[in-house]
């Protein structure tokens, strides 16, 4: 029997683990803007869900951050700066890690663009907030494909109970959307 020293596998496994925490986190403020979008009638709520929508979205990015960060230390990968922020350019499953960046940067981009609100305007701030939902869909691609646990059972689990709620609710959402009589037929679209 071999021992193997879990300590030199201390970054992969710290970045794997941010990085279902942070797929989880995304799924939460995903699925919680998509139910703010739908305008909750019952008082109270929504300031509720914003509170909520707000923490857990921070919460992600830095939970991403540290995912790409750890990754660094990893001795088998060695990804280097180039390797964590650009997609496509790391050797390790380039494509799977390029969407996962790709996802990072659209919920980077985002999620900070909440703290700008003001300064854009709020027709340019839905705009760019929409690709949230592109951000969280790469993110779910990017944890399926990477990683050497990547199609175990207990993270296909956790990916779909937090995966489904936010399918249904963006179905709901468009359902919503496309229900909305309006003599602009490109209202439609700008309001998803």
């Amino acid at each position: 029997m071999s021992y193997t020293d879990p300590g030199a596998h201390f970054f992969w496994l710290g970045s794997r683990a941010l990085g279902v925490t942070a797929m989880v986190l995304l799924s939460l403020t995903t699925g919680i803007g998509l139910a703010l979008a739908g305008r909750p009638r019952r008082r109270g709520l929504a300031g509720w869900l914003r509170h909520h929508h707000e923490a857990f979205a921070l919460a992600a990015l830095v939970a991403i951050a540290g995912h790409g960060l750890l990754l660094l230390g990893d001795s088998f990968l060695k990804p280097g700066l180039v390797g964590i922020t650009v997609p496509f350019a790391v050797h390790g499953q380039p494509v799977w890690t390029g969407l996962g960046i790709i996802g990072a940067w659209l919920t980077a981009l985002a999620g900070l663009s909440s703290y700008a609100r003001r300064r854009i305007g709020p027709s340019a701030w839905r705009k760019i907030h929409r690709l949230t939902l592109l951000g969280w869909a790469l993110a779910v691609v990017h944890t399926f494909g990477s990683g050497s646990d990547a199609r175990t059972l207990w993270l296909l689990a956790i990916v779909v109970s937090t995966a489904l709620p936010v399918v249904a609710l963006a179905w709901a959402r468009l359902d919503e959307v496309e229900s909305v009589p309006s003599a602009d037929p490109q209202r439609n679209l700008r309001t998803l």
